[in-house]
């Protein structure tokens, strides 16, 4: 109901707004940034008594038929910074942005943050090292799934301390700004952009068939001194494939099941407009996805979402203005009830017949047919869905029989704002405030059915297999009433205001000024302790001439995750600028454009990193600083019968100083731009530590505070201690060259960063082992020396039954302290992980345009960063479904070329560990994104007063191509739906 009203008001304005063009003249103030006017638009100057543009007065009739564009002038282009506008020139080194249309102009996205690390140095999915960093969408704390890139006007990257300061406690791991498009003054536009495209997979795990596995899997019973559990019968016709119902071999990756492509559509629409009272933007956005599945009720299976967002911006008065935003967002996904590519990875290809040919049943089996009379789930006519007493629910016929599921996503966003300028109190002065408030809720419905599976007997007759009779398991039956489950709902509230001044004196001195409140607050279904940010800010900055900058960005942070006594805290930060570019000594250096030095510094107080490590409920990082005790029932049984004794056990102590860890950063800035910015380089160093990592750590205190027995307890306090380190640099460079009509832009972009435990409170008995000067993202394990040759082998090298009992063919292990000993004390730090990017991640972007012809290419590449071959597809071991990589294993004939252990029904605890036998390197060059767009010229469109004003098509490919020496590895999904290749045909028209 909250959702109608809000629309029905919405689109009640548009009437009125659509009537408001009809106004002739417009008047543009242009006071935020100097401008130039968009050629072929006639436009009249005024300026005040100090010579300042003042304001801009455009011609009716190029108001009618043309958009008026405010330029950037010396300050360049208006960037979104904390709460304020700053120019391009002004942004501090930590600071990043990207103009959104501009990039769909030429690279038609999905989601708004794709592939951004190819235009933002010091993005690699984080920001500078850092995880978790805050996403706002226009001020308010927001998932990024509920905006698509049409709607984004620009997205900034705040990165450094000053960047975020304004944020407080929520905003110390970087913050991402994603500010949505907003109407202009000029006639009404109306563009549409609509896309189709497929969607190729492009690779599925490769598993061994019937004959093959259960050949090895006798091979692994008979290592282990176990009888083989396979016929050679059954191994023999399962490799003749001659019936595959009674020999099963089910490859859930063959096209029996998956397809080789499915699509995706799109369509949107924008209208925009408005004059001096009033403008307006309105954005309608539909998308289908579909599913790689192709038989029974997944072929229905498909996502889809459907958004409306719409704003209002109103001169209300010439010191009053207000800002009304909405955007609803409805997602749906179908889909079958069960984990198809979960089963897919797990389920051995000869367990079961996944469907039962009917005609294959004797004809004299009454009791047989009797069961196909009666059953509800006929398929195609032809089957009797297949399964065995142990495999009564399979993902096939839960496809075919076993009901939909349909997840509903429903998404709210309201922002209501005003901004009143105050010059005739105090001239520079303004008032500003925002309020938002989102509701997002959650639920599955679905229609859950029962089904029967029948396990076939099978008989021959001259060679012709048939079925002597069926035994059926479970009951088909359909409530034919929906269940709904999984209901989760959260609420956000954000509230902002702040006090601006700004003002230039005699031309030269630039001074900007802000204080602020600012807050939000997130209700989420069932969790007691609302999570919540709320500081005071303070914004003071200096520049003179735009040359020598001074900024101090602070907050007043608040927390209920303290004592009382240290729930406040200052955030101080500061930036020095200097732009030698504007000095007398380099003013007349014809090649140098721009070159500016700058440096950031500042403490960041969080309680980002006050966090229960044992709970992962959000809710439980609140009251760490207080002792708490568990009851527990049934801790022993006393004397009489049938009663228990209850105990009270100690969980932690209290400190009643914990405080805030800090986020202390030190960064420097290096800009230049060469030959009338042909060369253009953005560069920082940063160095930074999060202090005071809040830890309950036992080696902190006297042994006595732990029991270990029973009952266990603890009275160890959580205390501020652990530190972390990061260190790296991050670049843009962009080159730009015209040659003859072709205009080339080349951008490099990058980040290379290192980390570090730089303290730790630990009792390793060797050295080696410390956490503390190793980096945060270490993988730990043991360096293995290749596989048991023999017995003797075994004999003569250190004990390893520690780990598990150990034969020829089992991975062997270097024994690191030389006690005689493997075990866990023999682990060392293998390589980085790459939990928060990798080490070194760069990106390219390459655009070409030539007349109305433009392609645009997009790569990026990671490297230093190891991954684990830790699931099942590598760790095979008992049950479990054998992949290609088995062919492989340790036998006394292949123990000169094995590449894998030898094969076991066991749990293989020796073979199967972290280790740098399973370690693989992740460094990877992805051709990520090419586009060639072509925009059709003013003249075939019929000239200035035709009715399309623009018109474009384009077509592109996404995920295109990994080099790698791992490539395999990296493009395959195990337990999930597979990656996939991207082709897609689009069209832009504007109206």
């Amino acid at each position: 109901m909250k959702i109608a009203m809000v629309l029905c008001a919405v689109w009640g304005f548009f009437p009125a707004l659509l009537q408001a063009q009809n106004t002739m003249n417009t008047e543009l103030t242009a006071s935020i940034v100097p401008i130039r006017a968009q050629s072929g638009v006639d436009i009249d100057l005024y300026k005040d008594n100090n010579g300042e543009a003042d304001k801009l007065i455009a011609s009716a009739d190029t108001v009618a038929n043309k958009e008026v564009v405010l330029l950037p002038g010396s300050d360049g282009y208006p960037v979104e910074v904390a709460f304020r506008q700053v120019g391009e020139k002004d942004l501090s080194h930590d600071v990043s942005f990207v103009d959104m249309p501009s990039i769909l102009d030429k690279n038609y996205i999905t989601n708004p943050l794709d592939n951004m690390e190819a235009f933002v140095g010091g993005f690699n999915g984080n920001l500078w090292g850092q995880t978790d960093y805050l996403t706002l969408i226009d001020g308010v704390p927001r998932d990024i799934g509920s905006v698509l890139p049409t709607e984004v006007a620009q997205v900034t990257f705040l990165k450094g301390v000053s960047a975020v300061a304004l944020y407080g406690s929520m905003g110390a791991r970087g913050v991402v700004l994603i500010t949505t498009k907003r109407g202009k003054i000029h006639g009404q536009e109306i563009t549409v952009r609509t896309n189709a495209g497929v969607h190729v997979p492009k690779a599925y795990p490769r598993y061994l068939g019937s004959a093959e596995y259960m050949d090895l899997f006798n091979e692994a019973r008979v290592n282990d001194g176990l009888d083989e559990l396979y016929s050679q019968e059954q191994i023999y016709y399962s490799a003749q494939g001659t019936d595959p119902y009674r020999y099963p071999d089910v490859d859930y990756y063959s096209t029996d099941y998956v397809q080789k492509a499915y699509s995706r559509y799109d369509a949107t629409v924008e209208i925009e407009g408005g004059n001096e009272k009033t403008q307006y933007y309105t954005n309608m956005g539909f998308y289908r996805t579909g599913t790689p599945l192709n038989f029974g009720g997944a072929t229905e299976n498909h996502d889809k979402r459907f958004n409306i967002r719409g704003n209002v911006d109103m001169n209300i008065a010439n010191w009053l203005t207000a800002k009304v935003d909405a955007a609803v967002v409805f997602y749906n996904g179908i889909g079958s009830n069960t984990d198809y590519w979960g089963a897919a990875d797990t389920l051995t290809p000869n367990r079961y017949t996944p469907l039962v040919p009917i005609d294959r049943i004797e004809a004299n089996d009454q009791a047989s047919l009797d069961l196909v009379g009666a059953s509800q789930n006929i398929i195609n006519g032809q089957y009797l869905l297949g399964g065995t007493q142990l495999q009564q629910s399979t993902p096939i016929g839960a496809i075919y029989a076993g009901g939909t599921n349909n997840y509903n996503s429903r998404q709210f966003q309201f922002n209501a704002g005003a901004n009143a300028d105050l010059g005739a109190v105090v001239q520079g002065l303004s008032l500003s405030t925002t309020f938002g408030v989102d509701y997002n809720s959650t639920y599955n419905v679905a229609f859950n059915n029962e089904y029967a599976v029948y396990q076939p007997s099978w008989t021959s007759y001259a060679g012709d297999n048939r079925i002597a009779s069926l035994t059926k398991y479970g009951n088909d039956a359909s409530s034919g009433s929906q269940d709904i489950t999984d209901s989760w709902y959260t609420q956000t509230l954000s509230f902002n205001a702040h006090l601006d001044y700004q003002r230039t004196f005699d031309n030269k001195h630039n001074f900007s000024g802000m204080l602020l409140a600012y807050g939000f607050q997130r209700s989420i279904s069932a969790l007691y302790h609302k999570p919540s940010n709320a500081n005071l800010g303070l914004h003071l900055g200096y520049n003179f001439k735009h040359k020598y900058y001074v900024d101090f960005d602070g907050a007043l942070v608040h927390s209920a995750k303290l004592p009382e006594d240290n729930r406040q805290s200052i955030s101080p930060t500061a930036t020095l600028g200097w732009c030698l570019s504007e000095e007398a000594f380099l003013k007349d250096v014809s090649f140098l454009s721009n070159l500016k030095l700058s440096v950031s510094g500042g403490i960041l107080n969080t309680d980002l990193d006050i966090q229960n490590v044992n709970n992962e409920d959000d809710a439980s990082d609140y009251y760490l600083y207080q002792q708490v005790y568990n009851q527990t029932d049934g801790a022993w049984v006393t004397w009489k019968d049938g009663f228990s004794n209850q105990s009270t056990d100690s969980r932690r102590g209290s400190n009643p100083n914990l405080d805030y860890p800090q986020r202390r950063e030190l960064s420097l800035g290096l800009d230049f731009a060469l030959f009338d910015n042909a060369i253009v380089f953005e560069g920082s160093f940063f160095a930074s530590q999060t202090s005071g990592i809040a830890v309950q750590n036992n080696v902190l205190f006297p042994s006595y505070f732990v029991s270990n027995g029973y009952p266990s307890g603890s009275f160890v306090p959580y205390t501020n201690y652990n530190n972390d380190d990061r260190m790296g640099v991050d670049f843009n460079l962009r080159l730009n060259q015209n040659v003859g009509e072709l205009a080339l832009s080349l951008g490099v972009s990058g980040i290379y960063y290192t980390t570090e435990a730089s303290q730790r409170a630990e009792m390793y008995e060797d050295a080696y082992q410390n956490r503390q000067g190793q980096p945060l993202d270490a993988i730990w394990g043991l360096e293995n020396l290749g596989f048991f040759a023999d017995a003797t082998d075994i004999q003569n090298s250190p004990d390893q039954i520690a780990l598990g009992e150990v034969q020829p063919g089992d991975l062997k292990y270097k024994d690191q302290n030389n006690d005689g000993i493997i075990n866990a004390q023999d682990e060392v730090y293998l390589g980085r992980a790459g939990w928060s990017g990798a080490p070194l991640t760069m990106g390219f972007n390459l655009t070409a345009n030539y007349k109305n012809f433009t392609f645009f290419a997009l790569g990026t590449y990671r490297s230093g960063a190891y991954g684990m071959k830790n699931n099942n597809y590598f760790w095979v071991n008992g049950q479990d479904k054998y992949s290609e990589e088995v062919r492989g294993r340790w036998t006394e004939d292949t123990q000169n070329s094995a590449t894998f252990p030898r094969l076991t029904t066991l749990n293989g605890a020796n073979n199967f560990r972290n280790s740098d036998f399973w370690m693989y390197s992740t460094d990877r060059f992805d051709l990520s994104r090419v586009q060639i767009s072509y925009d059709f010229p003013e003249s075939l469109l019929g000239g200035p007063d035709s009715f399309i004003r623009e018109l474009g098509i384009y077509v592109n490919g996404a995920n295109l191509l990994t080099i790698s020496p791992n490539r395999e590895i990296l493009e395959m999904n195990i337990g999930s739906a597979p990656q996939t290749r991207f082709y897609n045909l689009g069209l832009r028209a504007m109206f």
